[in-house]
């Protein structure tokens, strides 16, 4: 039957939910700490406890030294003593010894109670946060635990608790006590007072986090989100994309019948969601954002940096559902597309373009060819602002009169921008590129403070600021912090620093260069060695045999040609002899190369030949033979 130490172990195991070990550590740490409390013992001396969790019993080990007289029993054991817990233990020698005080059960657990439940809290709290930090960016669910007017309380797995701020939630709802709820989990904290963790449902990850959930495709990759605005618990838009062909992004999130996006709705307590399509051109990106209202014309002004303004036209009745109530549609579609976004009706914008014709002098060509269309047009608003009702004829004349300015002002727009964009490229250029690579903060000229102020304006290296003081120096002066004298000594810093001069690297560069030549040149020279030793030996092992010694050549093998003396008649028998002289002699040649020489020989016969020649004044028969050196013959 288990001791009742050992049912208390096990039922904190449960309680807890934490590894045997983690327990043990603690329960450990706890005993000797009581050991130390209840004998004084020092710090430095090592202290072993050992538990039988069956018996309940614990032994307490301490380090002792091996005296032959006993001064202080805490630290000191005699010789005798020493010697039956290790046999060979001498004077000086130091052994654990058991030293279990009397009644230390009853002591240790008065002592350690509350060291064995900080034990345990902090080996809880660590895995809470180890849990949770892996969360981080995901939806969990939990239960309201308490709710009051700056935040609710929402308990978690592993008995942890969340916090969520009023910001946080989403306006309209209301949370009751026990109600199981789901959030994104923003950020987990391990402060010395306890482990934090950050909830909202307000977040727009929230939406991203439950779209991936409803659609399969946005899980798996087939569909991306690109964009996310959303104001919680009114509107949200969604700009999504598809990254295979054939597949509709706007209908997977949306789902047979809306399924898909009316159990996101539900739970996010009915908020409108507008599923868009993410166009890369700008223009048609701005038009679907502006949905559920109809668009007549999309014209972009890039501007400078961040400042990217476009202007969009629609119709009369379209532009209070542009805009949206107190301008939520509008604003959603500038954070969605990053723009800034100007809706005008077209007829203000068609009053503008006239405006814009007769007060520009650049555009008095085009003034002078719009004139009947500009007093066709002035004559209708004037029509309209008497309260008459236009036709439709009248009103795509407006639109194509507004859209024909705009977009002769677009291109004109364009223009400017790209001509300013290569005089930045050009002074550019002229900057050396090393400024560039200089931080800010690395120019010592450059006084401290002016370092921060430029550094804070967005200039951080020393070529941002040169580039900044040759297209308007007066923009300077336009930080905030610097005055006329601080841009002074910026301009003088700017004008007059100097950069290291690095010639002795540009040397160094070439020398290198110079011996990589010279070492690959051996290695060019050293190629034609490889084919030496094949050649040679070929060429040089030749059978040693008299060219004069006809009766010493074999049958040939027919397989080389045989040179003969043309324009000389010979009779049948010295054909006949000279046919019989050719085969002895290949085939004694043939033996010879493979008897000494082996497969070597085989190829070499292919560069080897010879000629019979008869010498009529003589009666006799000459073998001559020849081998080839590269393309050469010559004779041996």
């Amino acid at each position: 039957m288990k001791s009742e130490f050992a049912l208390a172990f096990n039922e904190i195991l449960e309680d807890k939910g934490l590894p045997r070990e983690v327990i043990m550590a603690a329960i450990n740490s706890a005993m000797v700490s009581a050991y130390r409390k209840s004998v004084g013992a020092s710090t430095a001396q090592e202290i072993r406890v050992d538990f039988d969790l069956d018996k309940g019993t614990m032994l307490v080990f301490a380090e002792k030294e091996v005296t032959d007289e006993i001064y202080d029993h805490r630290t000191e054991v005699l010789l005798e003593e020493a010697r039956k817990i290790d046999p060979d233990c001498q004077l000086g020698d130091l052994v654990m010894v058991e030293s279990t005080p009397e009644n230390f059960g009853r002591i240790a657990a008065q002592t350690a109670r509350q060291a064995i439940q900080q034990k345990i809290r902090d080996a809880e709290r660590a895995a809470q946060y180890e849990f949770f930090k892996k969360q981080e960016g995901e939806i969990v669910s939990g239960i309201v635990q308490a709710v009051n007017s700056r935040q609710a309380t929402i308990g978690l797995d592993l008995k942890a608790e969340g916090i969520m701020q009023r910001k946080d939630m989403i306006p309209s709802e209301r949370f009751r006590i026990h109600d199981r709820i789901r959030s994104y989990v923003v950020e987990v904290k391990d402060l010395p007072k306890g482990l934090q963790i950050v909830l909202s449902r307000a977040h727009r990850n929230f939406l991203r986090r439950l779209l991936e959930n409803e659609v399969p495709e946005i899980y798996h990759g087939i569909v991306e989100i690109r964009s996310i605005a959303r104001e919680p618990g009114q509107r949200a838009k969604v700009a999504v994309s598809a990254t295979q062909q054939g597949i509709d992004p706007v209908g997977a999130c949306v789902g047979q019948r809306g399924v898909r996006i009316q159990a996101i709705v539900r739970e996010l307590h009915d908020e409108k969601i507008d599923v868009i399509e993410w166009n890369p051109d700008a223009a048609i990106y701005i038009s679907k954002a502006i949905s559920p209202a109809r668009v007549t014309g999309v014209y972009l002004n890039h501007g400078q940096g961040d400042d990217k303004t476009a202007r969009v036209v629609v119709p009369e009745d379209q532009l209070s559902l542009a805009i949206g109530r107190e301008g939520q549609n509008a604003r959603l579609a500038a954070k969605l597309t990053g723009w800034r976004i100007d809706i005008m009706s077209v007829s203000e914008a068609a009053g503008k373009a006239l405006e814009l014709l007769r007060k520009d002098p650049s555009l008095a060509k085009l003034a002078a060819e719009e004139a009947d269309t500009m007093a066709k047009v002035e004559a209708l608003l004037q029509q309209k602002e008497e309260g008459r009702v236009l036709n439709l004829d009248d009103s795509t004349l407006i639109a194509r009169f507004v859209d024909r300015i705009e977009k002769r002002g677009e291109a004109d727009r364009k223009v400017e921008e790209d001509a300013r964009q290569a005089e930045i490229r050009k002074l550019r250029e002229s900057i050396d590129p090393r400024a560039f690579e200089l931080n800010i903060f690395d120019v010592a000229e450059l006084k401290e403070h002016l370092q921060v102020l430029v550094q804070s304006a967005g200039l951080e290296t020393f070529g941002d600021l040169m580039l900044q003081v040759k297209l308007d120096p007066d923009a300077i002066l336009a930080i905030n912090g610097i005055g006329p004298k601080s841009q002074e000594e910026i301009l003088e810093v700017v004008q007059n620093y100097q950069f290291p001069v690095i010639e002795p690297e540009l040397v160094e560069e070439e020398i290198v260069e110079v011996s990589a030549e010279v070492e690959a040149e051996p290695v060019v020279e050293e190629l034609p060695v490889l084919e030496e030793p094949e050649l040679v030996e070929e060429t040089e092992v030749v059978v040693e045999t008299p060219a004069e010694l006809p009766e010493e050549v074999e049958e040939p093998t027919g397989t080389e040609e045989v040179e003969e003396p043309a324009g000389e008649d010979k009779s049948f028998e010295e054909l006949f002899q000279l046919d019989t002289m050719r085969r002895t002699s290949e085939t004694s040649e043939e033996e010879d190369e493979l008897g000494l020489f082996g497969d070597k020989k085989k190829k070499s016969k292919k560069r080897k030949g010879y000629t019979v020649e008869y010498d009529p004044d003589r009666d006799a028969t000459y073998v001559t033979r020849k081998h080839r050196n590269e393309d050469d013959w010559g004779e041996w």
